[in-house]
């Protein structure tokens, strides 16, 4: 049936007249294969795998659903500022952001514009090809802002290790750290990071880069990367 809300256990059963044992194990199976979920609520939505097929026809909506779990898993594990971004022309665009728990935390990015070459997430869409490269000299937001020979250094050490950070890159004070998010063919279709005051970053951006580059590999798997079958391929 066509629902325009999401429906609890009691109105499902109610609707299609099935035995509550009958509509229980339906239910759990339709969850295991991420076909339904179920929100904080206990009522059933549409699931993961049915939003990576509407993500064809409204791409950022679908995709900061699939991502919002991930967001909270890595918001509530480090209580910093969690943004997911997409590459828009030469900079970089937040669609989706969980805050931090402290009262002294980045601000509310999503929608803002942001240079790329100042930002984590800019370096991850240089370093996959997602934004050309920038030629000539790059603007200098703070004193820490990179070069263009400096980034083009920094981009090959981002693809070696799977992470990219900033330091007081785009505003004194302000670091980052963000990782990619593939889809279907391993396309780098957003970025998530995490970023805070260096205050309580600065000792903590590998450590944090690492648990970023394992949390995003559920992410992508929802959206279609499977390595091991690409590899085979």
């Amino acid at each position: 049936m066509h629902a325009r809300r999401p429906y609890s256990f009691g109105d499902l059963v109610a609707e299609t007249g099935l035995a509550k044992s009958t509509g229980s194990r339906l239910l759990q199976a339709l969850e295991r294969h991420q076909l339904l979920e179920r929100d904080s609520g206990g009522t059933f939505r549409p699931g993961a795998l049915f939003a990576v097929y509407a993500a064809r026809h409204e791409p950022l909506v679908e995709l900061e659903r699939i991502a919002g779990p991930a967001l909270r898993r890595i918001g509530a594990a480090t209580g910093e500022t969690v943004n997911l971004a997409v590459p828009h022309g030469q900079s970089v665009v937040q669609i989706a952001q969980v805050d931090s728990r402290f009262m002294l935390g980045a601000s509310n990015w999503v929608g803002v514009d942001v240079p790329a070459h100042c930002s984590a997430l800019g370096k991850i869409f240089y370093a996959y090809g997602r934004i050309p490269t920038p030629a000539g000299s790059l603007e200098r937001r703070t004193p820490r802002s990179l070069t263009l020979r400096q980034l083009r250094s920094e981009l090959r050490t981002v693809l070696e290790r799977g992470y990219a950070t900033t330091r007081g890159e785009l505003e004194p004070g302000l670091d980052a750290v963000a990782v990619p998010v593939r889809g279907h063919d391993g396309v780098v279709l957003a970025a998530l990071s995490v970023s805070g005051p260096d205050a309580r970053l600065a000792d903590q951006l590998d450590a944090i880069g690492t648990l970023l580059v394992k949390e995003v590999a559920t992410l992508s798997d929802l959206l279609g990367h499977h390595p091991e079958e690409e590899g085979a391929a």
